[in-house]
């Protein structure tokens, strides 16, 4: 008797005929009866190994948490699986214990935001459907909501007919898209003008793309000076893009955008504005003052894994008008037939210079959902009054030196009695030990400790604390 074909007595395919208890798939109608045990296996994990580690990250440095999780790992790919619910607590306990949590109040270092739980449940759900967004077939829900969030987004921060914006990954690749079609509309002879205190991926864009070397001008007080990119305008040959920062990496700060804008429109040069850190300050009444001009920029960068706590990755490229993409238009035949997309199929391509995408919008639409704009202002508004208050302490308290207010939510301070060497030794032991996740920078020659504020959830008790441990470690 011949064995019917996907039995294991066959010799076929054992896809044949799948079974609901092996190897479940996470779609489909009995994706969520699959993934139902696993998630309450993923969430004692997380919860286990969270109180594995009582502070914002683990204590002991690099090779207390390497030993660690190569214990955890073992053999990476064993001869026989350990199966779904032993491999899930594991690993996910492993990596919750040895997680920089920024959900932890001290743990403020980067623009690294503790997600939204209904942005992480979102993001479950486009994982479980895994949408493609390179083609309507692939993706054809996800498409169309993509579409209406991203021109919904860019109409916050731009008053014109048409306006768009691409899903990226984030900042970097939302920059390296606005240099890219900067020099597709004026050439390779483009000359990207910056300030110094820009993010890295402008000038790096720039080497990317073959472009002449970007030209970096000083920012002695920490903001580009009109007067200063005047004088490049007026001696530079054109083309020019004007690349300006609203929300620095280093301090939070926000150039002077009126009158960059200005100066390109007199000396004909485009503007990028870089508005990763601050651009979602436009949603505040209380701070979309120090955004005005942002709506003058031929692209603007904004991205909502750092005030918009969404989970990596989650960054827009926006423009005032969709027509300015068109250089990103592509064909596939695969993916956007010609004969396809005249019968009315979206294309999909021209949205990205990735391929296959997540459908990251889901999250983001998901959130703006759920809270509303006075939900997702307040959060913003409570974030930035966290940071004042953390100034207020550290100005009034003698063993510490503060920088100055402010802009957005990022804090500079240091010990005042310390060298710099002192701090740098300092904010590692803090690391070492588990107590405290702060950044450094240097400004006004100067190394500086920085604060990172992005979790709402902070506390003034929990700021306390944080100054209680700087004191600690500078009496050492």
């Amino acid at each position: 008797m011949t064995a019917p074909s996907g039995t294991p007595n066959s010799g076929g395919p054992q896809s044949a005929t799948p079974t609901p208890h092996r190897n479940p798939l996470a779609g489909g109608a009995h994706g969520p009866h699959a993934l139902r045990p696993l998630l309450d296996t993923v969430l004692h994990a997380l919860h286990t190994g969270a109180a594995e580690r009582p502070g914002p990250l683990p204590a002991g440095g690099p090779d207390t948490v390497t030993a660690h999780i190569r214990a955890a790992l073992g053999d990476v790919l064993p001869d026989h699986g350990t199966g779904d619910h032993e491999a899930l607590h594991t690993l996910v306990r492993a990596l919750a214990a040895g997680a920089a949590d920024p959900a932890h109040p001290l743990c403020a270092a980067h623009l690294h935001c503790p997600p939204l739980a209904v942005a992480a449940a979102a993001d479950l759900a486009a994982s479980a459907l895994n949408p493609s967004l390179d083609s309507w077939d692939q993706a054809p829900a996800a498409s169309t909501l993509e579409a209406e969030l991203t021109r919904a987004l860019a109409a916050e921060f731009y008053d014109t007919p048409h306006p768009d914006a691409l899903v990226t990954t984030g900042g970097t690749e939302a920059n390296q898209l606005a240099v890219l079609l900067a020099r597709e509309r004026h050439g390779p002879r483009l000359t990207v003008l910056h300030g110094a205190n820009a993010h890295h991926s402008i000038p790096r864009a720039a080497w990317l793309l073959g472009l002449p070397p970007a030209v970096a001008l000083p920012t002695p007080t920490g903001v580009l000076d009109p007067a200063r990119l005047a004088e490049a305008l007026a001696t530079t040959p054109g083309p020019i893009l004007v690349t300006a920062t609203a929300g620095t990496t280093d301090a939070g700060l926000i150039d002077p955008l009126p009158a960059i804008a200005d100066l390109c429109d007199h000396h004909r040069a485009d503007l990028h504005i870089d508005a990763a850190y601050g651009g979602l300050l436009a949603l505040s009444p209380h701070h979309r003052h120090k955004l005005a001009g942002l709506g003058r920029a031929h692209s603007l960068t904004i991205d909502l894994h750092k005030l918009g706590w969404q989970p990596v990755a989650a960054g827009l490229l926006a423009v005032p008008d969709t027509a300015l993409l068109a250089p990103l238009a592509h064909q596939a035949d695969y993916l956007n037939a010609t004969d396809d997309t005249a019968a009315g199929l979206p294309d999909l391509l021209g949205r990205s210079l990735r391929t296959t995408r997540r459908p990251d919008a889901l999250k983001i639409a998901a959130t703006l959902r759920s809270l509303g704009r006075d939900g997702l202002t307040d959060l913003i508004d409570r974030t930035c009054a966290l940071a004042h208050h953390l100034a207020q302490r550290l100005d009034a308290h003698p063993g510490f030196e503060l920088h100055s207010a402010p802009t957005i939510s990022t804090v500079l301070f240091r010990p005042t009695r310390a060298t710099d060497d002192e701090l740098a030794t300092q904010r590692r032991a803090l690391l070492h030990q588990g107590l405290a996740v702060l950044g450094r920078t240097h400004a006004d020659g100067r190394l500086w400790l920085k604060a990172t504020l992005l979790n709402p959830h902070t506390t003034a008790g929990d700021l306390d604390t944080l100054i209680a441990h700087l004191e600690g470690s500078t009496h050492r």
